[in-house]
């Protein structure tokens, strides 16, 4: 299963274990479209792996989600653009793709849980961070 991630909705496309296409679902970023998604997947048979373009971005709580219900989040990383103009760009195609660099094992990297310290302290960045516009020389 591929998954292309948004700020407003999220696109899967399901292969099977032969790569044969079985179909595609485009859900909204809500907790509903997550649940629709994953009982979406579940009608098509055991699901082995999600693979989330941009898990810890807008697929991030979509990971947290899936992962909360038991199911392995494989980072997938965006296409390169030899298979982009092959493809086209389009959100089916990226899913298509995340699903098929599942399948060929390409994409391994276990998506981040994102609820830890580091996470914390991404989200919230210290007085000497450049987002507080604090530079070394000031005094």
């Amino acid at each position: 299963m591929g998954v292309d991630t948004h700020s407003d909705i999220h696109v899967a496309v399901a292969l099977d274990g032969l790569g044969r296409r079985l179909g595609e679902l485009a859900v909204p970023t809500t907790l509903a479209g997550s649940q629709q998604l994953e009982r979406w997947a579940g009608e098509l048979g055991p699901v082995t792996a999600f693979g989330v373009e941009g898990s810890a971005s807008w697929g991030a709580s979509l990971t947290r989600y899936l992962r909360g219900r038991c199911h392995e989040v494989i980072e997938v990383n965006r296409p390169d653009r030899s298979t982009r103009r092959r493809l086209g760009k389009s959100d089916p195609a990226d899913a298509e793709a995340a699903a098929r660099s599942l399948l060929a094992g390409t994409a391994t990297a276990t998506a981040k849980a994102l609820d830890g310290h580091v996470a914390s302290a991404a989200n919230h960045p210290s007085p000497a961070s450049p987002a507080n516009n604090v530079t070394s020389h000031d005094t």
